[in-house]
Parts: C-alpha cells; structure tokens; sequence
C-alpha cells in the first residue's frame, strides 16, 4: 500500500489532504491551549476561594477556629489550595509537552510538506517540458513529410511536363530530394525526442512520483502519530497528578475524621465558664410573722423594686449598694476594661491572667536573647578594639536590663492575681464553694438567678467600674426616699472575723481579725454575708471571712424550705 503507485495521478488531492492534516493539529494545538487556560482560571478561582474563606489573623474569627469542626474546614481550604497547584501543574506540563512540542513540530511538518511538493511539482514540469519538445518534434516531422510529399508530387509533374526546360526539371528534383531529407532528419529527430520522452515518463510515474509521494505519506502518518502521542501525553498528565489529588482529598477526608465533637464541647465550656456556682434554693419568706424585715435582695417577689436591685445610694449605712447589682449600658461606656481583667467571671479571668504571663514570658526570653546578643558583642569588641567601641553599648544593655526588669514585675504582678484566682476558683463541693468569698472579695460576682431581677450581665462582667459611681448617681433620686424610710435588719446571729477583709467596693464593709460584728443576713449561695458594726455601719463581707454563729431563736432567722 504506497501512496506513489496507488495513487500516482490525484497530486492536487494529496496536497489538499496534507494541508487539512495540519490544520487539524492546529486545530488540536488550540485546543490544549484553551484546556490551559481553564485550568490556570480554575486554579486561579479555587485559590481566592481558599483565600477568601481563611479565617483573618489576629481577629475573633481566629479564635473561634480552635474547634476541631473548624480545624477540619481550615485543613480542607489548604487541601483545597494544594488542589488548586495541581491543575496549575497540569496547565505548566501541558503547556511545555503539548503545545510547545507540537508547535515547533507543525513549522517542520509545514517546511517538509513544501519541500516534498515543490520536488513534486519539478517532476511535473519536466514532464510537461519533455512532453511539449516531443509534439514540438513531431509536428515538425509532420509537416517535414508533408513538403516532402509536395516537392515529390511538384518534381514529377515538372519531369512529366515536355515544355518545361531540364534545367527546372532539374531544380525540382533536388528540390525533393532536400524536401526529403529534411522529412528524414524530422523522423530521426522524433525518434529520438519520443524514445527519450518515454523514458522520462517511466522515470516519472514508476520514481519520481512513488518516491515523492512516498515521501509525502510518511510525512503524514508521522503527523498522525505524533497527534497520538500528544494525546496520550495528554491523558498521562492528568494521569500524573491523579495521587497527589488523592492525598489531597484523603487529606480532607482524614480532616473530616478528626472532628471530635466532645471535644468542641469542653472547648465551650472552657471559652465560657464562668467560674461560679449556680444559686441556692431561695429561702421561705413567712410573712405571717410580724417581720419588720425588707423583701429579701434574692427574692422573686420583689414588688416595690419591680426586678431592680434594693439599693443605697451615698454614704448612707442602710442598705449600701448591692455588690452584684446588674450593669447596664452606661456602666460599660463609663468604664474602661482594667488591668487585672476583674471583669470577667474567675474562669475567663484566669484564661486572660494565663494568657498574658505566657506572653510576658515570651517578651522576657526575647529580651533577654537581645541582651546575650549584645553581651557576646560587647566581648568581641574587648577583644578586638577595631571593630568597635565596647562602652558604645552600655547603654543599649542597661536599656535592655531595665525592659527585662519592667517585664519581670509585671510578670510577678499577673501571676500574683493568677495565683490569687487559681486558688479562689470554687469547686463542685459546698466547702469549696465557700472560699471563692476570697477572690470575690476584690471582684464581686453577679448572682444568678431564674427571674429577671437575679439575672446576671449581659456582657459577662461583674465586677463595678471605676466609673459605676456616675451609674448609680443617675438611679439614686429613684431609690433614696424609698430606702430611708426602711428600718434596719434585725440581727439573726454573730461572727467572728477570721481575716482582716478591706470592703473596697460599693455595698461591702471592712472588717479587722478577731472582730466580732452582727449578722443580719445569711450567706444564700453567693458566697458574701450581710453583717453589721453599728446602726450606721453594715455591708456585706466574704463567707469564707468570717465564723458565723446564728441564734436560732433570732426574731430574724429564716426557714429555707
């Protein structure tokens, strides 16, 4: 099956058919090429995707993604980016074994094309120049012999004619005998031109052509070879990727299998906690006893306060300000949050007091780094003068000294309040419970409660504000003629304190050890006793402060039902 013998007369078939066999590669080469494109544009999407939904540094959305949940979506946005450089390999690989290939391949297949055609077409002309030399011959042979004939005819009429002289009978004679030997020399002449044409033919259809058109066919079927090659090129670059998509998708996968949802559930709790211990049962208020008693802080039945706390505004001993009392929206705009965190219950406290050593910690060995930098400096320029003045950085290590001595007070200052709150954190039991009084002391907690007027703070916070005095000033003209005209508690009971306790915040009393003072309200849960000095001093000071001894047949004491 050869192209030369087969096909020997369709030239201008196989040169249509060998330029549609370029053009289809083009065709091809196009094709990948926007294959490319749509897997970098791909890549390229996949890419901001991963990126747009990345949690923002140093923001609230960071912390959340501590959850495992969260950790799992955070992995597979990294698979996903990971993913996305796979298509742009497969982009790169096609690109440089595809279209880069097959296009230097398409300019030599075009060079070779026009060579083999361009030798085709020199075999054509010769042809068609020997062709024309040949009927060039015999036409002249024809025509030779046909003057001949003539002169023949024309020198036996005149031989015939009795009136004609010999001297033109003679003329006509040589005449044909010219005439004739022309005729001859036209026959040998295309004779020669014929045997040599015939020649030229074989040598046309029977060489020239098969080898050309031989030539032109394996020209093709290599075109047709190399297309299937950049195919299965192709097909083996998408092959190639296929194992690091899959540890990218078991990477999502094992991402998923990670999600402990125990786990996020102590994470709530420890983001949230507050440290406290849930209310007491609310006492049983007798009023069919002649009480001249107010309606318990704790109580639900809280009727003239309408769920407001009973306060007393000022200096005055009746009633001080009740250290739980719920903030509102001015206490937060007036204040600021302290140093200490104090606003926050004891378990998110002692997270940020945590917090903030580690971090000090942290700025204490890099400053200390720098000094030991500078030291082994200062040593070199001892020992070698010329590459420095050593005095030069006396003062860039006292500078650095003094920071680490900065941050080593500050460090023992948070860790004082850490300790303080680590060893004030109440437990699950009642004893334990109990000495949370001792942290409570410098940072009054917000007593829940299941009605409105116990509730705790929005916010969180419970500790007062520098500024809370500006709140309770705009509240006192509601609730001071209210509370003056209230009679004091009756004592239900004596205490003795156990430790010196300095009432620093609104609504607390000081006391000193060894005191002995009136009780005229229990302890209900919250960890703080109402006590009282004298008619005008009374407050509410730390349960686990004081040794408290009730009388049971107190006209005060309550029954807790």
């Amino acid at each position: 099956m050869s192209w030369g013998t087969e096909l020997w007369d369709q030239f201008d078939n196989l040169e249509k058919h060998t330029q549609w066999g370029i053009d289809i590669l083009e065709k091809y080469i196009k094709f990948v090429k926007e294959r490319t494109e749509i897997e970098l544009s791909y890549a390229k999407q996949l890419r901001n995707l991963s990126k747009k939904y990345q949690p923002k540094k140093n923001s609230k959305e960071e912390e959340e993604y501590k959850y495992t949940s969260c950790k799992a979506f955070i992995s597979t946005l990294n698979e996903m980016n990971d993913y996305a450089g796979q298509h742009e390999v497969i982009s790169e690989n096609m690109a440089s074994q595809i279209i880069v290939d097959l296009a230097r391949y398409v300019q030599e297949l075009k060079q070779e094309r026009k060579s083999n055609f361009h030798d085709g077409r020199k075999a054509q002309q010769h042809i068609e120049t020997c062709w024309k030399q040949l009927e060039s011959s015999k036409r002249r042979f024809e025509r030779d012999c046909k003057e001949a004939d003539r002169a023949q005819q024309y020198f036996e009429k005149m031989d015939a004619d009795i009136n004609v002289t010999k001297a033109d009978v003679e003329k006509a004679r040589q005449q044909a005998q010219i005439r004739h030997q022309m005729a001859e020399d036209s026959k040998a002449d295309y004779s020669s031109i014929l045997q040599k044409f015939n020649h030229e033919q074989h040598e046309y259809y029977h060489t020239h052509i098969p080898n050309i058109f031989q030539k032109i066919q394996e020209m093709e079927e290599r075109r047709i070879v190399r297309m299937g090659e950049s195919m299965k090129t192709y097909a083996e670059v998408d092959r190639q990727v296929i194992p690091i998509i899959g540890k990218c998708l078991d990477g999502i996968v094992k991402a998923a299998e990670s999600i402990d949802q125990k786990n996020d559930s102590q994470l709530v709790i420890e983001a949230y906690k507050s440290g406290f211990e849930p209310p007491g049962d609310i006492e049983f208020e007798d009023y069919t006893q002649p009480m001249k008693r107010t309606v318990s802080d704790n109580s639900l039945s809280n009727s003239r306060g309408e769920g407001k706390p009973d306060l007393k505004f000022g200096g005055k001993s009746k009633g001080k300000l009740w250290p739980f009392i719920k903030k509102n929206k001015l206490s937060l705009k007036l204040g600021a949050t302290p140093e200490d965190f104090s606003n926050l219950p004891p378990e998110q406290r002692r997270k940020k007091l945590q917090q903030k050593v580690d971090e000090l910690n942290k700025e204490i060995q890099k400053e200390m780094d720098q000094r030991d930098a500078i030291t082994k400096m200062k040593d070199v320029y001892l020992k070698n003068p010329q590459m420095g003045d050593p005095a030069s950085l006396d003062h860039k290590l006292a500078e650095v000294s003094q920071n680490i001595e900065k941050l080593r007070l500050e460090t023992q200052k948070f860790e004082a309040w850490l300790a303080e709150v680590e060893g004030r954190l109440p437990a699950r039991n009642e004893q334990a419970r109990r000495q949370s009084g001792l942290y409570d002391s410098q940072n009054p907690p917000t007593v829940n409660n299941c009605a409105q007027d116990r509730e705790s703070s929005p916010d969180g916070s419970y500790t007062e504000e520098q500024n809370q005095e500006s709140e309770v000033k705009v509240l006192a003209t509601d609730f001071d003629d209210e509370f003056d005209d209230e009679e004091p508690l009756p004592a239900i009971g004596t205490c003795k304190a156990l430790y010196t306790f300095e009432g620093q915040n609104e609504g607390t009393i000081s006391v000193v050890e060894g005191e002995t003072l009136y009780v005229i309200e229990e302890d209900k849960g919250d960890g703080w006793t109402r006590i009282r000095r004298n008619e005008d001093e009374e407050g509410y000071v730390p349960t686990s402060y004081v040794e408290v001894c009730l009388d049971k047949n107190a006209k005060g004491a309550k029954t807790y039902i």
